[in-house]
């Protein structure tokens, strides 16, 4: 085990992260890796987020396997190597509340569904 590896795992056992979430955060780093053939504690916060982009782009994943590696991947910058990039401290997207949209929901409500 690499020292990095101990270090996020001692990490995630303090944050008090599940031992699943920590089998699947390490396997996200560990794909990082794999992807640039090194560490990633030497990659720069573009190439993290090319990776991130790749996920979506290149590797078409689900929304849900993508919060899980941008949260996983988040955890070993902000938390194991300290690093406060804007990639981890921006809210990416904004979606619309109800309250945007009050007669929307109401709306819906009232319409009927048939079958055809």
């Amino acid at each position: 085990m690499t020292p990095l590896r101990k270090k996020m795992n001692d990490d995630m056992k303090l944050a008090g992260l599940a031992p699943s979430t920590q089998t699947i955060y390490i396997k996200v780093v560990e794909s990082l890796a794999r992807h640039y053939g090194r560490s990633p504690d030497t990659l720069s916060e573009k190439e993290v987020q090319q990776y991130l982009v790749s996920l979506v782009d290149d590797r078409n994943v689900a929304r849900g396997t993508f919060k899980t590696a941008h949260f996983g991947i988040k955890f070993l910058f902000t938390n194991t190597l300290g690093r406060s990039w804007d990639l981890f401290l921006k809210k990416r997207f904004d979606y619309p509340s109800k309250s945007d949209f009050p007669g929307f929901f109401l709306m819906r409500r009232s319409v009927g569904f048939s079958a055809i």
